[in-house]
């Protein structure tokens, strides 16, 4: 008897081999569909953009695949967004740790993004040239979508049932107050441009520089507190997908990001963009450059199309975010929510290294034994090794010899950005 019990259960084992294949084939049929379409009008010559589809987490593994989708709006010519353009990914990309799994790779993106936005925007300062760029990067990984943004290009997500919400804060001095206050404090000016007579016309402007940003990579021209730090903000979409609408400030100096979501429902990704932009341009002329990145999400089924208008007991049913990191920037993107569930895995907007970087250092040591610089991904030497929290008022660690750790050049970019000294770049 026991046995025959022992055949049947033996019968009833299935090979790994099919288990590996039935859950490959659970995950390929899980994994959402990836569209997208982009359109643009070029006035000044200064917008650029990135999508790459084929990225993987693990080289040579198909199954590790994510999407990237990037825009860069430069201003003072457009070294700074083709410079931003070639070399951000790779940066960001070099910040990440080795050999981690999907999830981990997940939770490890806000603090490469990070890392990846400070490394590119310094040694582009190195160039000697004073352009400079908006960056908003979206990484599109299955059902999760992360977005790190410096400027005023921004990323909004059109949720199935009609929710719009933004995943971006725009750095523009004339709107941020926190950013105001953050700038002054660290030794900037802010104020309206002065003409004869004393009278003040115009928006908000950082001097000196006259930049209305807050937020840039490059302007090593303006002053190191306008920084390259990220607002990131990192997001699971439910199974029903979404829509996410990426454009520079041409799109959106001319349509509410409600307008632009409303403006093409129904429209398959390539020509929503278009549509996007041909209304912008109906609205405002072109009067800068004007680009926009649609990207749909679809389950894989193909039973749910991109975004439809709204019906209003639909409203009634949304549900809001469950929050799991939350700052003071939060303030100003309190609109996320969505029919069925968006989870927000995490939001930062905080311009401060030492809160940015985090406490884990573990993960930072070189294959060399050496440490590495958190930014520059340089081995240090113990004794080399700044850390990150070394002489921070704003540091929540009470170890300032723990690290992350800093090379002695992104230490004292750190310090520049944070009013501690004056800039070390020189104008020739």
């Amino acid at each position: 008897m026991a046995s025959g019990e022992g055949r049947r259960r033996r019968d009833n084992l299935v090979p790994l081999a099919a288990l590996i294949s039935r859950e490959m084939r659970i995950e390929k049929m899980e994994k959402p569909t990836v569209k997208y379409g982009h359109a643009a009008q070029s006035r000044k010559g200064e917008d650029h953009f990135l999508i790459k589809m084929d990225c993987q987490r693990v080289p040579g593994n198909p199954s590790s695949t994510f999407s990237v989708f990037a825009i860069f709006d430069g201003h003072n010519g457009n070294a700074a967004a083709i410079y931003t353009r070639e070399n951000l990914l790779n940066h960001i990309l070099g910040a990440m740790p080795r050999g981690l799994g999907r999830e981990e790779w997940i939770q490890a993106l806000p603090r490469a993004l990070v890392a990846g936005f400070v490394k590119t925007d310094k040694e582009f300062q190195s160039r000697g040239e004073t352009s400079g760029t908006t960056a908003t990067f979206v990484i599109v990984d299955r059902w999760t979508v992360t977005v790190a943004s410096v400027g005023d290009s921004r990323c909004i997500l059109d949720a199935q049932g009609g929710a719009v919400s933004s995943l971006t804060v725009d750095h523009r001095l004339e709107e941020n107050v926190e950013e105001r206050k953050r700038v002054t404090a660290s030794g900037g000016e802010v104020g309206r441009l002065s003409i004869v007579g004393g009278v003040e016309i115009g928006p908000l402007r950082c001097w000196p520089g006259g930049l209305c940003l807050s937020r840039s990579i490059g302007d090593m021209d303006v002053g190191e507190f306008i920084v390259p730090v990220p607002y990131v903000k990192q997001v699971k979409l439910s199974n029903a997908g979404g829509r996410l609408i990426v454009a520079s400030d041409g799109i959106w100096d001319a349509l509410s990001s409600e307008m632009a979501a409303k403006s093409c429902r129904g429209l398959p990704a390539e020509l929503a963009a278009k549509q996007v932009v041909k209304e912008a341009l109906r609205t405002r002329g072109l009067k800068d450059d004007t680009t926009c990145i649609v990207v749909d999400i679809i389950p894989p089924d193909n039973s749910i199309r991109p975004p439809t208008p709204p019906k209003k007991h639909n409203m009634l049913r949304a549900l809001l975010f469950r929050k799991k990191c939350h700052d003071s920037s939060s303030k100003l993107s309190k609109k996320l929510s969505a029919i069925g569930t968006v989870e927000e895995l995490f939001e930062e907007g905080s311009a401060m290294l030492a809160e940015r970087l985090g406490n884990d250092y573990s993960t930072l040591q070189s294959t060399s034994g050496l440490f590495t610089c958190v930014v520059c991904q340089i081995d240090l030497a113990p004794s080399e090794g700044i850390s990150v929290h070394a002489g921070s008022i704003f540091s929540t660690s009470s170890k300032p010899w723990q690290g992350p750790f800093l090379c002695a050049d992104c230490r004292n970019k750190k310090d520049a950005m944070e009013g501690k000294r004056p800039s070390g770049v020189k104008v020739a």
